[in-house]
């Protein structure tokens, strides 16, 4: 536990669910205040933002699409106006569609890159901004095994998420100089609502893929994300920090392991 996260106020985006909710609850744990922002979910970020109360935390709820930069602008200064500074912005918001890479239409293709790609850079800049005033600051990115490896039917968030690493690494080299630490986090199989309905048994079907023979939670990505905005990595900025118990460092292999 970094333990020293008392009193920072930290942004969630794509909160209401998931990871995002997993990350959002942890930083609560570890002392944070948090915005829990959310697009079309409000009811799933008010059951965020309930555990973060219930927990003694200042939360705030605030809706925005973070592929408009107006709602973007209208997000942070709802943050400000509630918190008065940011120290810690998680951009967790993104989407997928599966769909064959010769069938993927122009506007799906445009939905996918605007949330996960541009959405991130609207973040990434606007808190930059707050923080470089502010002379630190911590971001975490919230990448994917696909950062490093192509995911077939899955060509939109491939390219986005691979792109997300570049952006990463492009604001850890700007931002550095004014205090402020940029690192991606990527998860690999984790089990929440939305992967549960990519297969019949999605715990079964990665687990015996990965090498610690299990399939993630939320918590495990939460833990990484705490870390990285803690004190503690300080001097870590620019990285890209696999949570995937070993899944994505392993190439194919036809032989039984066991």
């Amino acid at each position: 536990m970094p333990g020293n996260l008392t009193d920072k106020i930290a942004l969630v985006t794509g909160a209401s669910k998931g990871i995002g909710r997993g990350i959002a609850e942890e930083l609560g744990r570890q002392g944070c205040h948090v915005a829990v922002n959310y697009h079309s979910d409000r009811e799933g970020a008010e059951v965020t933002v309930k555990t973060l109360r219930d927990l003694g935390r200042r939360a705030l709820p605030v809706g925005a699409s973070v592929a408009a930069a107006a709602e973007v602008d209208a997000m942070f200064e709802k943050v400000l106006s509630e918190f008065s500074r940011l120290d810690i912005l998680v951009s967790n918001a993104g989407m997928q569609i599966w769909k064959p890479f010769l069938e993927i239409e122009e506007s799906e293709w445009d939905r996918v890159i605007d949330t996960n790609l541009k959405g991130s850079f609207l973040c990434i800049q606007r808190a930059g901004r707050l923080m470089k005033m502010q002379g630190k600051g911590r971001i975490v990115t919230i990448g994917s095994g696909s950062n490093k490896l192509p995911f077939p039917t899955l060509a939109s968030y491939t390219a986005s998420k691979g792109g997300l690493e570049m952006l990463t690494k492009v604001a850890a080299a700007e931002l550095g100089p004014y205090g402020i630490t940029v690192n991606c986090v990527a998860p690999g199989a984790i089990e929440i609502e939305r992967t549960k309905l990519e297969a019949d048994d999605y715990a079964g079907t990665w687990g015996p893929l990965t090498p610690m023979r299990r399939i993630g939670l939320p918590s495990d990505v939460a833990s990484a994300v705490a870390y990285l905005a803690s004190d503690e990595a300080a001097f870590i900025t620019g990285q890209t920090l696999y949570v995937d118990g070993g899944l994505i460092n392993q190439g194919p292999w036809p032989y039984k392991k066991d």
